[in-house]
């Protein structure tokens, strides 16, 4: 079924619909070459309309080995060439198979290249996928409807687990889940911490009655200041545990210390990041996945030092608490673009742990 993606400005983008799903939401750009999979079970897409800048899709098929979360929560995928016929030793189904099982709205044989320059002189905006014999109205109606808020809801889990580990002098973290990527978990227990995984909206006093060693602020999807009430609690944890946040919980961690947060015009989606590291002087080519930022302005009367920024457009990547163990950085360590270079970042929090 032919269909197309038409944004908010009236631009229209022609394709081909898999399936015959629709969909809407925000549509970003994502520059990886690889990692298609994960970013379908990335979190921190949760209702959004990805578009993958790499031109040919699922040439190694899909796994389960390579999934973040429980399920795929992006609002909808935009491609070029999806691949029928994948190879590699790891191939459990084909692309199609797995958009056909998830109900992933996807359209493809786009030109994706003019789908990015376009958000990338415009700025990312809402959009719809749709039949080429939609009813104008059906689409009015869709591009009407306002983008949803307060997404870590749809994300977070709703009872805690545990992830244990054979150390029994393991640290103990209490990691709020805001849509965590499993990565993100298998790293840290691999350093062998035992971890307490509890939802966004856990109580500070009952985090602190857990009695951890430290608390981990994870990655997750939408505008922080979505979710006050996160912030309230995470501005309680801050004189009394250890913390390190990633991704969202760097933004949640600055919005509860003071500062402010503003959304990026495009927002940085790709494997292929540079960050610069004030302390040292050295480039680390980093993952991210993220459409807001901290505003450096409003740092400068906190006792917060930026530790990273952005080799592209100077933004906010890192900081560090200059009286107490905390410290966040923006982009992803688990990632592995490297493959291994950022994950030092997991033993620097060991560290803080221990009080080194």
């Amino acid at each position: 079924m032919t269909g197309k993606l038409i944004l908010e400005d009236g631009s229209i983008f022609h394709g081909k619909i898999f399936g015959d799903s629709t969909a809407s939401g925000e549509v970003v750009f994502n520059t990886g070459m690889t990692g298609y999979q994960e970013i379908l079970t990335d979190p921190s897409y949760c209702r959004q309309i990805v578009t993958l800048t790499y031109p040919l899709i699922g040439n190694y098929g899909v796994s389960k080995i390579f999934n973040q979360s429980r399920k795929s929560f992006v609002g909808g995928l935009i491609i070029g060439e999806m691949c029928e016929f994948p190879s590699n030793f790891t191939v459990e189904k084909s692309f199609a198979e797995y958009l056909t099982e998830n109900k992933i709205p996807c359209l493809y044989e786009v030109d994706t290249r003019a789908v990015t320059r376009k958000i990338r002189s415009a700025g990312t905006m809402k959009g719809v996928i749709v039949s080429d014999d939609a009813p104008q109205n059906v689409i009015d109606e869709m591009l009407a409807q306002p983008i949803q808020k307060n997404v870590v809801a749809q994300v977070t889990i709703s009872e805690p687990y545990t992830l244990e580990t054979e150390n029994k002098n393991a640290p103990f973290v209490v990691a709020m889940d805001f849509g965590v990527k499993k990565h993100i978990l298998e790293s840290l227990n691999n350093l062998s911490c035992k971890i307490a995984v509890v939802p966004a909206n856990t109580a500070a006093e009952k985090i602190l009655e857990m009695n951890p060693d430290g608390v981990f602020l994870s990655n997750g999807p939408g505008d922080p200041k979505d979710v006050p009430e996160v912030i309230a609690e995470i501005k309680k944890l801050i004189d009394k545990k250890p913390i390190f946040g990633i991704c969202l919980g760097h933004q949640l961690l600055a919005l509860a210390m003071g500062a402010d947060t503003y959304k990026l015009k495009f927002g940085h989606r790709g494997s292929n990041q540079p960050v610069k590291n004030l302390r040292t002087g050295r480039i680390y080519i980093t993952s991210q996945n993220h459409g807001y930022a901290v505003d450096e302005k409003s740092l400068k009367d906190l006792p917060l030092e930026i530790t990273y920024i952005s080799m592209n457009d100077g933004t906010v990547e890192g900081m560090k608490h200059k009286n107490f163990p905390i410290y966040s950085v923006q982009y992803h360590p688990e990632a592995s673009p490297g493959p291994r270079d950022n994950f030092y970042l997991f033993d620097e929090f060991l560290n803080l742990i221990k009080g080194k």
